[in-house]
């Protein structure tokens, strides 16, 4: 709990009462590796917090080395598909534990429930929601201003552990080139 109230206090001074209540609402679990927790098609009910781990965001395909990796949530961020979230309308997309991931999280209703009780509740939900739209406009960005070689070394740079962690032919999917092309780069650097 220490670790989202951190994250919460960078953002928003919050009262205890609606720190009390805001954390009575969340609930943790553990995802072990590899594990898909939401699949396509599924209605996201949750939005998390990560406490360790890492989570990978994809659009599942017949042919596995045709899944599309979109994105990737790490210790200290929040997680969910948000858009299936929002509308309460099935999801288009997977989410997966690409290690074992400890999440804090808080339903849909619950999280209604914050916004109406507590002062602080639409301001943190508002400033998520922004901070989780710069990550995708920043995404979005470098894949139309960056070669797939810049995108690749702006993401270790940003990501260092990346490598260690995460497959490679999640790595090329993320960057939008085959894996294939993504050992010519690694060759060349």
């Amino acid at each position: 709990m220490e670790q989202i109230k951190a994250y919460i206090d960078q953002i928003a001074t919050i009262s205890k009462e609606d720190w009390t209540f805001f954390a009575s609402k969340l609930k943790r679990s553990t995802i072990p590796k590899k594990t898909i927790f939401l699949k396509i098609n599924e209605i996201e009910n949750h939005i998390s917090f990560i406490e360790s781990g890492v989570v990978r965001l994809y659009i599942p395909k017949e042919n596995p080395e045709k899944e599309i990796t979109f994105g990737f949530s790490f210790k200290d961020q929040f997680i969910s598909a948000y858009d299936s979230f929002l509308t309460q309308k099935p999801s288009l997309y997977q989410l997966q534990a690409l290690t074992e991931t400890s999440l804090l999280s808080i339903s849909y209703q619950d999280l209604q429930e914050v916004y109406k009780t507590t002062q602080i509740g639409n301001l943190i939900g508002r400033l998520t929601a922004e901070r989780l739209f710069l990550i995708k406009s920043k995404r979005e960005q470098n894949l139309l201003n960056l070669t797939a070689e810049e995108r690749y070394l702006k993401l270790f740079k940003e990501r260092p552990e990346l490598i260690k962690i995460i497959p490679l032919k999640y790595i090329s999917s993320y960057i939008g080139v085959t894996a294939q092309a993504l050992s010519r780069i690694r060759k060349r650097l």
